[in-house]
């Protein structure tokens, strides 16, 4: 049996083969708490639902305009006729209409790796022949990567640069946990980590420090972990935040020497709380209708904070719904009414329970990854955009206070991840995807995308292919190493990017005279190279590949954001228009949209238990990422599907609700509104607020109409903006309706490979 080393974005493990097989995968032995998630890989690597071959769709070699996508069969062809016919569209497309119409998609989660990143290389491509229309921001926190800048001076409170778990150990006394601190999320971290530390994260921090899990449901932080649910009605957070604010100026028990000092545009803040500019006080009383919570409990909560080291954090998740900025400012602004910004232990934070390593020690662990090049057309849109960019030409749009039109796409290039799972509407998605005359797709496994796509190109998995890993927040460094051959015709994104561009005469730029192995070799001197700026002593990488991994050695400071900051004002200005945390910004009231005030205010999100659209659609439905694979990766595996029930999956709902609906445990039920429809299996669970459900994300779309046969639930998310500054998704803004489904539950169709043929006759 030979072993290998390698890491998937679950973690790192080591791959046992056998005969050209690969029979085992067992965790990385420094890694405390692995993840079963791995355990997929040796199922998965030779999946029937690997895209084997090249191929392209029936109805679009017979011109057929798109109407078929998604529904359609292929024809196999051979490398070279394949690669001939996607650049020839390319290069059709540009020559005709330019390289704004050339739209190149990706979001880098196909894989582990560094060099191997598929977003970095697609760009690095198009990049290479003269430019295409890109994207910015993300879907995970793309709202708060635009609002941030402009209230603190910086993005990294968002997940990359958080205090550490140790410090907040040894001095928070209370954390306010705005979305708890869910265990699933931290099974993850793009690029490939070496340890899973979730398990002393809240252990440490929950035996010292009060931990208050404001949710709408009670699991955000696991029962075996100490700590209080304080119950709240989703896409309310706001409301709450700004009635604790209030209380503590009627009781003036804020610090107004630190909102003095730090803070610019505490009296606007202040004025709006008291009802001063509007009329309206923003009390408990207030506050209590809105959130569920009564008044009584959130005066206390309020006033048990005083006095107190407090840390006030939340989940991305807060801020993927509409007006999802408003949370986070009001979090930084309760922290500053506290006095608590850049204390060890306190101030805010966002990201804890979001992702892998979040409260890890900064390591700054450098990893190396290919350029991505200069982009002639300089364009890109919102990520979260992409509907709004397919189905409107022509149309103009703001985003982060400036004004753009959307270009007229005539081809789609996706190379890494799934808009199929993370876009909401998706059955909007689905008519965007009709436009454009031509689509290609690189892909591992016949995805939701990949059968949307004209021509489909097989891509390696991690596992068929050299490369280094790592996360900025890990200590490990990994070797990964190749474990198989590529399956059936699979090539590297690289090497099918580098043929592109020979065909359009980027090949020099794109390669630079380099094979994948070179690069991995390079990558290696350029990490080398840093790791002897910083005074260690990297091994040569012959060592490195052979032992598999490098260690990083702990940091010895104990890291507290905006710490410099807090003990010097003036000569650590934050790189704001003041220099110091904007609660009133000008700036921010300029670019959000009309009717929103430049200050953290509650706004009506349109869907939300109090909205009129709740006595249509009563059923506040909440999409989080799932327990059982990372978005819609591995849904076809064994690990993934043991989590369902007849092939579906769990949606989570009060007992009242259940109830009042006739449905019982294991009932199979049907969620729909008036933007479509998906099935699941209800699991009666009495920790979540009246009025809630969830459904994970991530079940392969298999559309019938605009019912989805399976049980996603972007079918019902809405597809808009979280305002006109950050453009981020609203998926956790949606209403809808949950009957009993009594009928036979329609046949999956995406568990099994779409028709391939080897003509086209």
């Amino acid at each position: 049996m030979t072993t290998r080393r390698s890491a998937a974005h679950w973690g790192a493990f080591t791959a046992h083969e056998r005969d050209g097989k690969l029979v085992a995968v067992t965790p990385f032995e420094h890694d405390p708490h692995p993840t079963p998630l791995n355990s997929v890989w040796p199922e998965m690597l030779t999946s029937p639902m690997r895209v084997a071959r090249p191929v392209a769709r029936k109805g679009w070699l017979a011109k057929d305009g798109g109407a078929a996508r998604g529904d359609d069969e292929y024809v196999s062809l051979p490398w070279d006729e394949a690669l001939d016919m996607a650049a020839g569209e390319i290069s059709r497309v540009r020559g005709q209409h330019g390289n704004s119409a050339l739209f190149a998609g990706s979001y880098g989660w196909s894989s582990a790796g560094r060099v191997h990143h598929a977003r970095t290389l697609i760009r690095r491509f198009y990049n290479s022949i003269g430019g295409f229309t890109d994207q910015v921001t993300n879907y995970s926190y793309g709202a708060a990567m635009a609002f941030m800048p402009r209230v603190v001076g910086v993005h990294n409170a968002v997940g990359s640069s958080l205090t550490s778990f140790t410090t907040i150990r040894d001095h928070c006394d209370v954390m306010l946990a705005m979305g708890g601190i869910p265990a699933k999320n931290w099974e993850v971290n793009s690029g490939g980590f070496g340890q899973h530390r979730y398990e002393p994260f809240l252990d440490g921090i929950t035996n010292s420090t009060r931990v208050i899990n404001v949710s709408p449901y009670r699991g955000d932080i696991e029962n075996r972990f100490p700590s209080e649910w304080l119950p709240i009605r989703p896409n309310t957070d706001t409301a709450l935040l700004l009635a604790i604010m209030q209380v503590l100026i009627a009781d003036g028990t804020h610090d107004e020497a630190f909102l003095a000092r730090y803070c610019v545009g505490a009296d606007r803040l202040v004025a709006y709380l008291t009802g001063a500019s509007d009329g309206e006080v923003k009390s408990p009383d207030w506050a209590s209708p809105i959130t569920g919570i009564p008044a009584d409990e959130i005066a206390a909560l309020a006033r048990s904070l005083v006095g107190k080291r407090v840390l006030v954090t939340a989940n991305w998740s807060l801020q993927r719904a509409r007006h999802g900025e408003q949370p986070y400012w009001a979090i930084i602004a309760l922290a500053s009414m506290l006095g608590q910004v850049g204390l060890p232990g306190g101030g805010f934070a966002f990201g804890y329970g979001s992702s892998n390593g979040m409260g890890n020690p900064r390591y700054d662990t450098p990893l190396y990854g290919l350029p991505a090049g200069k982009n002639a057309t300089g364009f890109a849109i919102p990520c979260a955009r992409v509907t709004d960019l397919l189905l409107n030409p022509g149309q103009s749009f703001r985003f982060d206070g400036k004004t753009y039109t959307y270009p007229e796409i005539k081809l789609i290039h996706w190379a890494g991840g799934n808009p199929f799972h993370h876009h909401q509407d998706l059955n909007r998605l689905r008519d965007g995807f009709r436009k454009p005359e031509t689509v290609i797709v690189n892909e591992c496994y016949w995805t939701a995308t990949a059968r949307h796509a004209d021509i489909v190109f097989p891509a390696t998995t991690a596992l068929e292919r050299n490369d280094i890993g790592g996360a900025s927040r890990d200590p490990y460094i990994l070797a990964m190493q190749q474990v198989l051959p590529p399956v059936g015709e699979a090539r590297n994104d690289y090497d099918i990017f580098a043929a592109l561009a020979e065909r359009l005469g980027g090949a020099e730029a794109f390669t630079e005279g380099r094979t994948t192995d070179d690069w991995v070799r390079f990558a290696w001197d350029q990490i080398s190279a840093r790791l002897t700026r910083n005074g260690l002593e990297p091994p040569d990488f012959e060592a490195f590949w052979e032992k598999g991994y490098f260690e990083m050695p702990d940091p010895k400071d104990n890291y507290v954001m905006f710490a410099a900051f807090r003990d010097d004002p003036e000569a650590h200005r934050l790189p704001t228009p003041s220099g110091r945390v904007e609660l009133y910004s000008a700036d921010v009231e300029a670019m959000t949209g009309p009717g929103v005030p430049g200050h953290p205010a509650w706004l009506d999100p349109e869907e939300w238990l109090g909205a009129p659209r709740a006595a249509i659609y009563p059923i506040h439905l909440l999409t989080p990422q799932p327990a059982r694979r990372l978005h819609g990766q591995m849904d076809w595996s064994a690990h993934s599907r043991e989590g369902k029930v007849r092939g579906r999956e769990l949606l989570k709902i009060n007992p009242a609700d259940a109830a009042m609906r006739g449905i019982e445990d294991g009932d199979n039920v049907r969620l729909f509104n008036d933007r479509g429809a998906c099935f699941a299996v209800a699991k009666i669970d009495d920790g979540l607020v009246r009025g809630c459900a969830l459904l994970p994300t991530g079940a392969t779309y298999d559309p019938d109409g605009t019912t989805d046969r399976n049980s996603n639930p972007n079918v019902l998310t809405r597809d808009i903006g979280t305002s006109e500054l950050g453009q981020g998704s609203s998926a956790q803004s949606c209403l809808v309706e949950v009957e009993k489904f009594t009928g036979e539950l329609p046949e999956l169709r995406v568990n099994r490979p779409p028709v391939q043929h080897e003509t086209a006759t």
